[in-house]
């Protein structure tokens, strides 16, 4: 039996939660996670797509991917989101700190193997990826398919962090002629860049105009 996690609050835990409404969304914003692991002796933090069903986690790789052949088979993980929402700007360095949303995941994957569970699953982190881009894109391939793992990590063992405060200084700094304050930050997407070898006179999809561009 494997260890259970420790996901006890021990720092800042007023901004701790185990609400399980703010964790899907906070997944349900983000596109990117980073699964941690230990193999071998070593620890690896790995970048990866995700997307949510329901009360699972969804997550997918090259079936040749030895990450995802240890995660299917049980190796324990965390999944880590974060959605950084801007920079605290104190009187000091000491007391500057981030606005954040945060997610751990813990727990063991399982590997996906029904086709049209797989399918759907796929499917899932396609539409969350970019939504509308379903309709537009071709099926994927039985040899495609074959290629990808999908894997599932229940939505069960969780914690959730959420800073979202002005700075807090202490009495003897807020006298000083220093700017204090909270620089909001947001992911914003560019102008589309076609592909080189993108045939002429197809436009830019309804989907993506609805994207706010530079």
């Amino acid at each position: 039996m494997q260890n259970q996690p420790d996901t006890r609050f021990r720092r800042l835990r007023k901004k701790g939660s185990r609400d399980f409404a703010l964790a899907c969304n906070i997944i349900d914003a983000a596109r990117i996670c980073h699964v941690g692991f230990s193999l071998d002796n070593q620890a690896y933090v790995i970048p990866m797509a995700l997307a949510r069903d329901g009360i699972r986690v969804l997550l997918h790789g090259s079936v040749a991917s030895r990450l995802m052949k240890n995660l299917g088979g049980g190796l324990p993980c965390c999944v880590t989101v974060t959605i950084l929402d801007g920079l605290v700007l104190a009187r000091s360095a000491f007391n500057s700190s981030m606005n954040y949303r945060c997610v751990m995941i813990f727990g063991q994957a399982g590997i996906v193997t029904g086709a049209d569970e797989k399918i759907r699953g796929l499917e899932i982190l396609t539409g969350h990826l970019m939504p509308g881009r379903l309709a537009e894109i071709r099926p994927s391939t039985r040899k495609e398919l074959n290629a990808t793992t999908l894997l599932v990590l229940p939505l069960e063992t969780f914690t959730v962090k959420v800073s979202d405060s002005p700075p807090d200084d202490p009495s003897k700094d807020q006298d000083a002629p220093v700017w204090a304050g909270v620089l909001p930050l947001r992911l914003k997407a560019g102008t589309p860049q076609a592909a080189p070898d993108l045939a002429a006179g197809i436009p830019v999809p309804k989907y993506l105009r609805k994207w706010t561009f530079d």
